[in-house]
């Protein structure tokens, strides 16, 4: 079904939950929010799936609400958006919930660490599983509710000067990479920075870094990575998927009525599909351009992924002991993981293994 006529019936059928009239959405009188991004207007991928959050809001209420959207940096910083919506600056945001990880670590479960779940499992986290439940318990301290609004899936392990054959390579290596990633390089010896995505190119071709991370093969090709670094490994054991968030300002969602929250949640879950479409789609053409263009595909020692696992657990371990929220959601997050990997283990994961070995 066209995407934009789903969401036109989904409001419509959000009026015949709430017990509404059929063939009107007699709300509240005409309302806009502003939405600030996390992300620039560049990178269409992400900041894409805010305006397409906000796109199926204004015509599903026939553009009596519209949500106007803002590039990083022209209501708030990128890494402000928390703050606004706390202090009632700005309504929504659409933003990488792990950039906050330094307020409390227990934002990067709505969002990625380091061996967590894959986009499918996440998701399934969320609306099968006790994800939502707990996030909004813990949102609920900062007068936001959150809904999933895509996904990057599993992303590429980065660009890197030299070859990484064992371990012994990653000690004293100068990465770029960001949150818990750089927590578990940093037990393996390596020296994490961060470093925002418009400095990474300058700062790999002037060796200020000897590595970097951004997302996968579409975005990697824009920043012209693999120009100053030919090695490409996978994959991004700190970002299996990676999980963004249209987090809402509690006050302004609950003066909603129901007929808007409920096209709230349905824009939401359409942008949700939407952003890993996009990056399901357009991967598999930027990863041949780039290794048409010179770039050197590895996968990374199994050695450097054991080690990385193992510290990991030993940073999980740390914040179980001084860190309540994690620890109460952790403890959900992982027995559901652990139960969901058996069973993708002995169906797709089996299925994915013998049809990438075939000759298509």
């Amino acid at each position: 079904m066209e995407r934009r006529s789903f969401l036109k019936n989904a409001g419509i059928a959000g009026v015949l939950a709430a017990g509404s009239a059929p063939a009107i959405i007699h709300a509240q009188q005409n309302l806009r929010w502003r939405l600030a991004s996390s992300f620039p207007k560049s990178l269409e991928t992400l900041f894409g799936g805010a305006e397409t959050f906000a796109k199926n809001v204004t015509e599903a209420t026939g553009g009596k609400f519209t949500v106007s959207v803002h590039a990083a940096g022209e209501l708030v910083p990128a890494f402000g958006v928390v703050d606004a919506i706390q202090q009632d600056t700005i309504e929504c945001a659409h933003t990488a919930p792990y950039y906050f990880f330094g307020k409390d670590e227990a934002f990067a479960l709505d969002c990625a660490i380091p061996f967590g779940m894959n986009s499918r499992q996440q998701t399934a986290w969320m609306y099968e599983g006790n994800g939502l439940k707990l996030m909004r318990e813990f949102y609920a301290n900062y007068n936001i509710i959150n809904f999933p609004m895509g996904n990057s899936g599993a992303q590429m392990g980065g660009w890197y000067r030299k070859e990484i054959k064992s371990l012994a390579d990653v000690n004293g290596l100068k990465m770029r990479i960001g949150g818990f990633g750089g927590r578990v390089l940093a037990k393996l010896g390596a020296v994490p920075q961060n470093i925002p995505a418009a400095e990474i190119y300058q700062s790999l071709e002037k060796g200020t870094v000897d590595a970097a991370e951004w997302i996968g093969p579409y975005d990697d090709l824009k920043l012209g990575l693999h120009k100053v670094a030919k090695n490409y490994y996978y994959p991004a054991w700190w970002e299996g998927s990676t999980q963004f968030s249209v987090l809402i300002n509690t006050k302004a969602f609950n003066s909603l009525s129901n007929e808007y929250k409920a096209i709230v949640r349905q824009a939401a879950s359409d942008a949700h599909v939407s952003v890993q479409a996009t990056y399901d789609g357009r991967n598999p053409t930027a990863l041949k351009q780039l290794i048409a263009e010179g770039a050197k595909l590895s996968r990374l020692p199994k050695e450097v992924m054991d080690a990385a696992f193992k510290a990991s657990r030993e940073v999980y371990a740390e914040l179980n002991d001084k860190n309540p929220n994690w620890k109460k959601i952790y403890a959900d997050y992982s027995r559901f993981q652990a139960d969901a990997y058996q069973w993708e283990g002995i169906a797709e994961g089996s299925y994915d293994q013998y049809m990438s070995a075939q000759k298509l």
